[in-house]
């Protein structure tokens, strides 16, 4: 019952930047963890960044130094900020939240539908 819907992809330059936001709703009692993924034409699905509730974070190597992860808890929403675009940034850009339903509960991990990135050199 738990919804995330990513926005913010488009058509940008090299060297271009994009803010990408992820909004998760539904009955949710808190969301431990929070992260970005990205899937190439032909590629698997990669970690981009992750966060966690108390801001911990994870980047891959490749986006080190040009893309911040944050997030709204207040909210519920994620972010990444993407600058000095490369053309191989280009990749569906995935939202995922490991959610708790209830106190004590167990996690579980929700996908967002994904928005497409695209860098052009």
């Amino acid at each position: 019952q738990v919804l995330l819907v990513e926005s913010g992809g488009g058509l940008v330059q090299a060297g271009g930047s994009l803010r990408l936001s992820c909004a998760a709703s539904g009955s949710i009692f808190s969301i431990p963890s929070m992260g970005w993924y990205r899937q190439a034409p032909g590629k698997q699905r990669e970690l981009v960044a992750r966060i966690t509730s108390v801001g911990s974070t994870n980047y891959a190597d490749s986006v080190k130094g040009r893309f911040t992860i944050s997030r709204d808890n207040a909210k519920n929403t994620v972010y990444l900020q993407m600058n000095s675009l490369k053309p191989e940034d280009t990749a569906v850009y995935y939202c995922d939240a490991v959610v708790r339903l209830l106190p004590g509960g167990g996690p579980y991990a929700y996908w967002g539908q994904g928005t497409q990135v695209t860098v052009s050199s």
